[in-house]
Order: C-alpha cells, then sequence, then structure tokens
C-alpha cells in the first residue's frame, strides 16, 4: 500500500516534470525558428541585393520547418487516434504555403500558431499543477520519535498510523493526527482557506501539508497518505480534473465535423478566387483553439477560486448546476450551530438527586461518540461523578442508548422515543414546556421503566448563518429550510433567529431524505447542507450536497458533490455566485471564439487579412478567452483575509 502511494506521488511529478519540458522545448523551437523567419524577412527588406535570394529563402525555410514540425507531428497523432482536431487545419495550411514555396509566410503562421498551442497546453494543465502543487505540500521526510530518541524516516514509505513525530516550527506535518506535547499555531490556509492561524495545544488535531509557525510540537500519527484530509483534497481536485460540463462533452463530440465543414468552406474560397493565400488565410483563422479554450479556461479559474477558499469540487459538471440552485436545505446541528453542545440544565423528577440523574445518564452513554454523550460526560468529569461500567450496550440511531448500568436497564433519548418503549414521561410535562421553549435540547433518562428527569443541551447558533442566509435569499434563493432531529420547539427558536421561514423537525435519517425528495418535486435545483453521518441520505438525494469540513465526516462527504474545508457557510453564497459568473464567462469566451472565427473568415475570403494576419488574429483571440476567464482567479480574495 505504501509502495502504491509512493508511485502515485511519483507519478505525479514526473508528469509535472515532463509536461514542464515538453512545453519549454515547444517554446525554445519556436524562439528559434522565428529568429530565422525573421532573419529572412529583415535581409529582405534591409538587403535585397546584398544577400542572396537562395540564403535568405533556405534561413525562411529552416526556421518554418522547425516551427512547422511540431504542429504537424500534433495532427498525425490525433489522425492516428481517429481524432480531427484544430492541429489539422493549421498543417494543411503550412502545406499549401510550403507547396507555394512561401516559406516566410508558412514561418510566420507556424509561430502563432505553435505559441497559441503552447498557451493553451499551459492552460489546459492547470488541473495537474494544482494536484502537483497539493503533493508538495506534504514534507518527503517525517522525524519520528523511537524510544525517546528521533529517527528521520521516509514519511511516504515509512511512517505509520501510531507513529509519534517531531515537527520544528516552520515544518509541514507529514500526516494527519492529535498533539502529544507542545503548543503552536498552525497555517491551515492550504485546506481551509482561512488566512490566520490556528491555535493548538495537546488534543488538537492538526492536518497534513499544514505549517506549524511558532511552537515545537509532538503528535500521535492518525492517518497517512491518501487517507489524509490532504490526501482527499488531492484525490478531489483528480477528479474534477477528469470531469466535464455537459457543454465541454458536446464541443468534443462535434468538433470533429467543424474541420470537414472548414475544408468545404476553404474549398469555396479556392474556386471563387483561385488566391492560394486566401485559402491559407480561411484554414489559418478557422483554427478554434479559443473555442477549444473557452469553457476548460473558465472551469479551471473557477475551480482554483473556489479551492482558495476551501470549496473543493468533485465534478465541474456541477457549476452549472449550482449556478441554478434556487432552494438550500440544512442540517442543524454542527451545520447552523457549532455542534458542540453543553449541559444548560439537569431536571431530576421529585426523589431524584441531580448527582444520580447525570451518573446514570453518563453510564449508559459511556460508549457514545454523539455531542450529547460527550457533553455530559464532561460536566461529570467537572463535578466529580464517576459513571459505573454499563453492558448490553445498544445506540438506536437517531433515538437514543439502552444499556445494563449495573443491574438496572438503562434508556437516554428522545421522549417519544420512550414512550414508544412504554416508560411513562408524564412527570416530565410540566418542567418541559417551559424549558424547551429556551432553545434547549432535550436527552430524557429512564431506569428500570420509569423516568428519572431529563437534561436539557444548548448548541450555540454559528456567527456567520444568519449572514449566510441573509446573502442567499439576496442572491434569488429564497426557499432556505432547515431540517433536523430536534424537536419542533426547539427548531423553531434556531430557526427565528437565522430567517430562515420552512423548519422540518424530529426527523430521522430517511425523513431527511424524504424530505428532500418532495423540495425536488416542486421544479427547484436544491443543495443540501450537512456535516453528519445521519445527512449521508440527504446529501446524496440534493441536486447538489455540501459537506461541511473536511473535518467531518467521511461518510458525508463521499455523499457530497461538494466539501467545505471550513465551517464558514457564507462560501455557499459565495460559490453559487461564483458558479454564475463562471457560466456568464463560458458564454463570452464562447462568443468571443466564434466572433473571431465568423467575421475572421468572411474577411479572409475577401482578401482583407493575409495568413500571417490570421495567424496573429487567431493568437489575439485565444489571449482574449484567457485572460476573460483569469477573472475569475482573484474571486474571494477579500473574504479569503477576513
Amino acid at each position: 500500500m505504501a509502495e502504491e502511494k509512493e508511485l502515485q506521488t511519483v507519478t505525479v511529478r514526473k508528469t509535472g516534470s515532463t509536461a514542464t519540458r515538453s512545453d519549454m522545448t515547444r517554446l525554445g523551437i519556436a524562439l528559434l525558428g522565428g529568429i530565422l523567419v525573421l532573419n529572412s524577412y529583415l535581409a529582405k527588406l534591409f538587403f535585397p541585393v546584398a544577400i542572396d535570394e537562395v540564403a535568405r529563402d533556405l534561413s525562411a525555410f529552416i526556421g518554418a520547418f522547425m516551427l512547422s514540425v511540431p504542429i504537424f507531428w500534433e495532427a498525425v497523432k490525433n489522425l492516428f487516434k481517429g481524432h480531427v482536431r484544430m492541429n489539422e487545419l493549421v498543417a494543411l495550411a503550412l502545406i499549401a504555403a510550403f507547396a507555394q514555396r512561401d516559406y516566410r509566410m508558412a514561418g510566420a503562421v507556424a509561430f502563432f500558431m505553435l505559441i497559441t498551442i503552447t498557451i493553451e497546453k499551459r492552460t489546459a494543465k492547470g488541473a495537474e499543477a494544482a494536484i502537483e502543487a497539493v503533493v508538495r505540500m506534504t514534507p518527503r521526510t517525517a522525524r519520528r520519535i523511537k524510544d525517546g530518541k528521533e529517527e528521520e524516516i521516509d514519511a511516504f514509505t515509512d511512517l505509520k498510523a501510531g507513529d509519534v513525530c517531531r515537527v520544528r516550527p516552520g515544518e509541514n506535518f507529514p500526516a494527519d493526527g492529535v498533539i502529544l506535547t507542545g503548543s503552536s499555531t498552525v497555517n491551515q490556509a492550504s485546506i481551509t482557506g482561512e488566512s490566520l492561524p490556528a491555535d493548538k495545544n495537546v488534543g488538537s488535531e492538526v492536518f497534513a501539508g499544514t505549517q506549524n509557525l511558532t511552537g515545537r510540537v509532538d503528535f500521535r500519527v492518525t492517518r497517512i497518505g491518501t487517507d489524509t484530509t490532504l490526501g482527499k483534497v488531492r484525490s478531489l481536485i483528480a477528479d474534477a480534473q477528469q470531469s466535464k460540463l455537459p457543454i465541454m462533452r458536446l464541443l468534443d463530440q462535434y468538433i470533429g465535423y467543424y474541420t470537414p465543414v472548414i475544408l468545404m468552406i476553404a474549398g469555396l474560397a479556392w474556386f471563387i478566387t483561385e488566391r492560394m493565400d486566401r485559402v491559407i488565410a480561411v484554414l489559418v483563422m478557422a483554427v478554434p483553439a479559443a473555442l477549444v479554450i473557452a469553457y476548460p479556461s473558465a472551469v479551471i479559474a473557477a475551480v482554483s477560486a473556489a479551492a482558495r477558499l476551501g470549496i473543493l469540487i468533485k465534478d465541474v459538471s456541477n457549476i452549472e448546476l449550482v449556478s441554478r440552485i434556487k432552494a438550500v436545505i440544512f442540517d442543524k446541528t454542527g451545520t447552523l450551530t457549532e455542534g458542540k453542545l453543553e449541559v444548560a440544565r439537569l431536571q431530576p423528577v421529585e426523589g431524584v438527586e441531580l448527582a444520580e440523574l447525570l451518573q446514570v445518564a453518563v453510564s449508559a452513554e459511556m460508549h457514545s461518540n454523539h455531542p450529547a454523550a460527550e457533553a455530559m460526560r464532561k460536566l461529570a468529569k467537572e463535578a466529580g461523578v464517576t459513571p459505573i461500567d454499563s453492558g448490553h450496550y445498544e445506540e438506536v440511531t437517531g433515538k437514543g442508548v439502552k444499556a445494563d448500568v449495573g443491574s438496572n436497564a438503562c434508556q437516554v433519548g428522545r421522549e417519544t422515543w420512550l414512550q414508544e418503549l412504554g416508560i411513562s414521561t408524564e412527570a416530565l410535562q410540566e418542567t418541559l414546556a417551559a424549558s424547551e421553549c429556551e432553545g434547549m435540547s432535550i436527552v430524557c433518562v429512564a431506569r428500570d421503566g420509569k423516568a428519572l428527569g431529563w437534561i436539557g443541551l444548548r448548541d450555540a447558533i454559528r456567527p456567520v448563518s444568519a449572514e449566510a442566509v441573509a446573502q442567499l435569499k439576496e442572491l434569488g434563493v429564497n426557499r432556505c429550510s432547515m431540517v433536523t432531529g430536534d424537536n419542533q420547539r426547539v427548531a423553531d427558536a434556531v430557526a427565528a433567529q437565522l430567517g430562515i421561514e420552512e423548519v422540518y423537525a424530529g426527523c430521522l435519517p430517511e425523513e431527511k431524505e424524504a424530505v428532500v425528495r418532495k423540495v425536488k418535486e416542486s421544479g427547484v435545483v436544491v443543495a443540501v447542507v450537512g456535516d453528519g453521518v445521519n445527512d449521508a441520505p440527504a446529501l446524496a438525494a440534493g441536486d447538489i450536497g455540501i459537506a461541511m469540513g473536511a473535518f467531518g465526516s467521511d461518510v458525508a462527504v463521499q455523499s457530497a458533490s461538494v466539501a467545505l474545508m471550513n465551517n464558514d457557510l457564507r462560501r455557499i453564497p459565495f460559490f453559487i455566485g461564483l458558479a454564475r459568473k463562471t457560466k456568464v464567462l463560458m458564454h463570452q469566451n464562447l462568443a468571443i471564439g466564434l466572433g473571431f472565427i465568423i467575421v475572421g473568415v468572411y474577411f479572409a475570403i475577401l482578401g482583407d487579412i493575409a495568413p500571417v494576419g490570421a495567424a496573429l488574429l487567431h493568437s489575439v483571440s485565444s489571449i482574449m478567452v484567457i485572460f476573460n476567464s483569469a477573472r475569475l482567479v482573484r474571486s474571494g480574495e477579500v473574504m479569503q483575509q477576513e
């Protein structure tokens, strides 16, 4: 497994290195060939008599040949693959120019086309560069602590989960883990998109590829290689690279018909004018380089802008869907709220002590990872309440837990669940009615078929939740809903503070999914936002699933279409706005590409554009498309600095 991970990493690095060498070779040929062609032009212009015509033509021929070979090679490769691309048109134009012995024109056309091809290839490799950058964030070596001594090991092959490693200030963490000793501040911008460093102490999680800034820390490795948070980021980028927008797939499908049509137009131009220079100009002007990069350049720019803010897109085809979102369904706990429950009240029935109520609850919840269980354990530790060993533990998803505490059968969970089990909650009603209005989540405790009381927990609303909902409404996303397993009164209290009118409370995971499907039936594009395992069915059911935090549930992240690497909900309206801008820019790029081709071919037939001018205009159209798309790259810079 380790060898496989290392091979993947090395492959990415080699691919990037090979691509760079190829681009540099192509650029070197272009410059050298261009100099030889330019030399021929200058010799003819300034030394028409002193320098022999054969020498001038030889310089132009060698330069044109050097410039043409890469284009011919690409065209031949495409033909052998059964593809008809833009290089075939250029190749035909160059063959025609060589046949006319106009080597200077052939060289000039080939020069501009080769520069354009190089620009296009570099643009198309944006996602590969992103993967390579991600790989470089993880250090090659790690300092493992063994028998109290440091030893330097290969982080890709020798590091294992459970190892203890040391990271000094200025170094990157080689794996995910938990700090055992020391404290520091860590730059997590590479993952979360947040510019401010995070404070880390004993017990804090750290992530591969993030930078330790101030203090030396020892941490225990929990995840390595592709299993780390950074590894997941890399996988998501790779998946996005392989995906295409529907319109891009459509262009790929019909580009094969484009070349025959252009050849017919070129043949018609020859039939009407009998001028080969006009035919060459038509062929050069019709090369669809700007069309080919119209959509990919905009998508790459959008993906880059989103990734900088910790928004990872699994499939770029989702960008088009995101631009049409009209409804957003939020989970409550851990999404709209902090997800860090604290015990706000202990309410035993008459005859039961506070400590007794807490002890039974903690003992029954001893093996649970639910936030409510963690909150109760924290309070018990602070109050000096010792839990009793429990047996026959059973967790009922979305309802509560059962456990034998000593010789007693105990239940901790929803009031409705206790009623389903035949346990009367009548003694709790008077205090419950008053307290739930305060926005607390209620956990009822029972022992041997009798209710002992209830425990009230409160979850703070995220500071940015209300702002995010308001921003969504400004974008025209008027249907913002909340779906939660909490009771109706608690859910209504939270929704009222956030400006959410549509609330679905008391929902089990399958009921959350049903709510999503119901909203989808209204005909709008629905986004679902959640963070936990119980949100996975709903995330998968939505048109767009958005998983909160890379540090959340793996199941949720896998079920979602988009992963937010931090918990800032304002990323969602930003992403919707970015998707809409991307859609507009793609249409603009398409108009630029088509406009240059249609107008250029027309004037080329009339003889108003020479072949060299056509090559220059062709390069201009490609550069305009690239620069137009590049406007997206800086999107969200202000948000990143907040």
